[in-house]
């Protein structure tokens, strides 16, 4: 009889195309383990819709290994550091010889993962590692000079190669066993602090199945148009998958062969939206590796070492105004509201919410970066990160310091009727025309309960300006 396998799940709650749960059960009689961690969870500022989400997600997953005869373990663990010594722990207890579990990236999730690994190993035990959240290993597209590479673009072409010769194909689904090889513990369906609301559920089903309908969804009726609407937050153009991208609901590779499909197995030509919907996927495989091979960023350090030293503002009520979305940009304020209550945030409002607090308000991106994590149900290190460092113009490859989004002309240029915003302030919904863009200059003041703008966008833009100019960045 094959010895029992041991599967450790953590963002990866599939049963289709996962690695680790594939290799495993291909080896022998498997059991499925999952660790909880509430005080890991709130340091590293997870948002109490993500973790609902990802519970939900692992009570659906619960049942379809039950199905299939695969137990499920659940641990509770004080912080990340104990995961050996309970992995260790089960593993004696139910006489596993191997352990299997994909790769996580960032600087704890990988001294964890290397600890486990490193105790498995001096326990005289098996311990299987594989590369899943990602098409590519880090560290294994590189330079001709042999280091990671800084610029998006000339990642991507080399990415683009490697894909053309090495498409990476889907798992199928895992095996179901004869017979339970120990008793499951029950899935818990919300945990104390970590707690959505009935609406946000709604939001996002949980599941398996309801990853795959929103893929199909977005593969069969928006991909098309994905170029084309994907910056208007007034339309459903986006593919609202990174919540499922970010819990492993999906994997990166069913993705991608959706976008294949849907432009006929072409990468980089033809269907423009699906082109660009793949280039959205390397964006985030590039932010990954950045995770990784400039560990810096995940010790909330500029990618740019120079750029730690902008005189960041001190300004809490400008910072509270941002948060809570008062600031009287109505886009800017729509978006604020949309992801207090959803826990998203389209990804153009993202990048102008972010331009807006560290270039008119000069307030030191951290804190706009904690402030999403806190509140996303897709919070990723990597993109996050990623993505703010960009707007702050502190990052790899970012937009260059005077490049300012102005939210007024984003506005009219990206929610045309003003159809977002009157969903999100409702209180402005009676302003006709290019008013509801920029109340402020419409007066009415006293017939609505609306703040007036908390900054001069010209003043705050020079402002800008003058200090990256001061550090010695230049045009």
């Amino acid at each position: 009889m094959s010895a029992l396998q041991l599967c450790w799940l953590r963002n990866d709650l599939r049963l289709s195309d996962n690695h680790a749960l594939w290799h495993a059960r291909e080896k022998g009689p498997v059991v499925v383990v999952c660790l909880l961690s509430p005080a890991t969870w709130q340091a590293h500022d997870d948002a109490p819709i993500k973790i609902d989400f990802w519970l939900r997600n692992l009570a659906s997953l619960s049942h379809d290994l039950q199905a299939l005869n695969i137990p499920l373990r659940i641990l509770n663990v004080p912080a990340w550091t104990d995961a050996p010594k309970a992995l260790l722990e089960l593993a004696k207890k139910l006489d596993a010889r191997s352990l299997h579990f994909n790769d996580e990236y960032g600087i704890h999730e990988q001294q964890r993962d290397d600890a486990v690994a490193e105790a498995f190993t001096a326990a005289d035990l098996d311990c299987q590692r594989y590369t899943d959240q990602l098409l590519f290993n880090p560290g294994s597209l590189l330079t001709q000079a042999g280091s990671m590479f800084k610029v998006y673009s000339q990642f991507r072409r080399l990415a683009y190669r490697e894909l053309h010769r090495n498409t990476p194909a889907c798992l199928p689904p895992v095996q179901a066993q004869n017979q339970a090889p120990c008793a499951s513990d029950p899935a818990p369906t919300e945990l104390d602090d970590f707690r959505a609301s009935d609406s946000q559920r709604a939001l996002w089903p949980a599941g398996e199945a309801a990853a795959v309908a929103r893929m199909d969804l977005f593969s069969e009726q928006i991909m098309t148009h994905y170029d084309e609407q994907r910056n208007r937050p007034d339309l459903d153009g986006t593919s609202r998958l990174s919540a499922y991208l970010t819990g492993g609901v999906l994997s990166v590779r069913q993705c991608l062969h959706a976008a294949l499909a849907c432009n006929q197995g072409e990468f980089d030509s033809g269907n423009a939206g699906a082109v660009s919907w793949i280039n959205e996927l390397l964006w985030r495989e590039f932010y990954k590796h950045i995770l990784v091979c400039y560990p810096r960023v995940s010790r909330h350090r500029a990618f740019r070492p120079e750029m730690d030293s902008v005189p960041w503002r001190q300004d809490a009520d400008a910072l509270k105004a941002w948060q809570q979305g008062k600031t009287g940009f109505p886009i800017l304020d729509a978006a604020m509201r949309q992801l207090l209550a959803t826990g998203w945030m389209h990804n153009r409002l993202r990048m102008l919410s972010a331009m807006f607090l560290t270039k008119n308000l000069l307030i030191d991106w951290r804190e706009g970066e904690r402030w999403f994590m806190q509140h996303l149900i897709d919070g990723d290190l990597a993109a996050n990160n990623g993505g703010w460092q960009w707007s702050a113009s502190t990052g790899t490859d970012a937009a260059p310091y005077f490049r300012i989004f102005n939210p007024l002309t984003q506005s009219e240029k990206f929610d045309p009727q003003g159809d977002f915003i009157r969903q999100w302030l409702p209180e402005l919904s009676g302003l006709k025309g290019k008013q509801i863009h920029q109340p402020v200059k419409a007066d009415l003041f006293s017939a609505i309960d609306y703040p007036a703008a908390i900054v001069d966008l010209k003043q705050t833009r020079q402002r800008a300006l003058e200090v990256f100019k001061s550090l010695g960045e230049s045009a």
